[in-house]
């Protein structure tokens, strides 16, 4: 027994596997065993075949304590130089996210910062931010660029990215978002800009391996359906799965055109309609919710989420953590402001940061507690899943494991 033995043994936990017909899939006075970076076993404690001691190199009592899949932040904007709290006052005093945007603000202010930042000074920024969401149960995290918008920034973003998933032990996913915003060299110039993104930046940043996936800024104030499909055609042709902002002010179609191409995602969908959805619905394609950034703009339209529902679209929370429209560090606070706001109930909320998060990302390994699923786990000093929605703020991790390792 001791060369095939576990490398870790956990008992008296109460699993919230989110698989199986139970509520959560909970797995009461459960046990889980981790081996070489992979759940092993889990089970109900009685189901054990032996004494545990002589199962597991290690063996800790959990005395009750939940424990769920790591968390999966799908989509974010982590990496940016600066911020932009002097534009969260504007709002507060009557200036609309718009009008900032159109006189010089928002997106293009970060670009700004971020184009005057070294790699150095972008990772020093950006890293505390990657901590305090892997404090708050992360695991896996999504990281888009768009804040360059030229070869080279773009590179230092996604470089950015990468390094920070060595440095904290975590999973990192990068988005290529080069139509983000228009950069003020090209204001006049939108077509030399849209073919610049397709035949310049996206290959040569893939080459270098630095894109998992491509994503857009749909909107009236962003990119054309028209320019979105170039975008998103170039993606096709090497091999890059899409994603897409989308409908976020105005319904522009942009739902329905991820959907076309396969996407992972589209997110935001504050305006989404019933035929977006159908779309949706029929391609896989996961709605990513953003509560953080409806709060922080104060919006009052919520997402369609009954049409959601109605008809099987798999719906998945993020931070959208970003300098301008959501600095939100919590994915737990996500979760809870998805409930709070969009009345998701707490079970579709934590699928929503689990489950349908690694779907967004076309990630299988890690969405549940499994037997070979990758041994990213979070131990919660709660006992029952929907604490994580109702406690808002406050320090609830006891330990997170990437691979079966503790990394926080």
């Amino acid at each position: 027994m001791s060369e095939s033995r576990w490398d870790r043994l956990l008992l008296n936990a109460t699993l919230a596997t989110f698989g199986g017909d139970a509520p959560y899939g909970l797995i009461e006075h459960g046990a889980i065993a981790l081996h070489h970076g992979r759940i092993a076993w889990l089970g109900r404690m009685d189901a054990l075949p032996d004494a545990p001691a002589a199962l597991a190199v290690a063996v800790e009592s959990l005395d009750g304590a939940l424990v769920t899949p790591g968390l999966i932040d799908c989509h974010t904007h982590l990496v940016f130089g600066g911020d932009r709290a002097h534009e969260f006052d504007m709002r507060l005093n009557g200036t609309s996210y718009e009008e900032i945007a159109r006189a010089g603000g928002g997106i293009v202010a970060s670009v700004n910062a971020t184009r005057a930042a070294s790699e150095e000074q972008l990772f020093a920024q950006s890293l505390p931010r990657a901590q305090a969401l892997r404090a708050d149960g992360v695991t896996t995290l999504e990281i888009k660029s768009g804040y360059g918008l030229d070869l080279d920034s773009e590179r230092r973003m996604l470089r950015v990215a990468r390094r920070i998933g060595r440095e904290l032990g975590i999973s990192v996913r990068t988005s290529f978002l080069g139509l983000h915003a228009l950069p003020p060299e090209y204001r006049d110039r939108r077509d030399a800009y849209v073919s610049l993104v397709c035949d310049s930046l996206l290959p040569a940043l893939a080459a270098e391996g630095l894109v998992d996936a491509v994503d857009a800024f749909c909107e009236g104030i962003g990119f054309s359906r028209e320019e979105t499909r170039r975008v998103f055609e170039r993606a096709k042709l090497l091999g890059l799965p899409v994603k897409l902002h989308a409908e976020q002010l105005s319904d522009l179609g942009g739902a329905a055109l991820v959907a076309e191409y396969g996407g992972l995602s589209a997110d935001h969908l504050e305006h989404l309609g019933e035929d977006g959805i159908r779309a949706m619905a029929a391609a896989g394609t996961v709605a990513v919710l953003l509560p953080g950034a409806f709060y922080a703009l104060r919006e009052t339209k919520h997402p369609p989420i009954d049409l959601l529902r109605q008809h099987g679209v798999p719906m998945a929370i993020a931070t959208d953590c970003n300098p301008g429209t959501s600095p939100l560090l919590s994915l737990r606070l996500a979760a809870g402001m998805a409930c709070t706001l969009f009345r998701l109930t707490p079970q579709e909320a934590l699928r929503g940061v689990t489950v349908n998060a690694a779907r967004a990302l076309g990630l299988h390994d890690r969405d549940t507690l499994a037997p070979g699923q990758r041994a990213d786990l979070v131990i919660w000093n709660v006992k029952q899943p929907a604490a994580l929605c109702y406690w808002i703020g406050g320090a609830l991790v006891r330990a997170v494991l990437v691979g079966g390792e503790s990394v926080a």
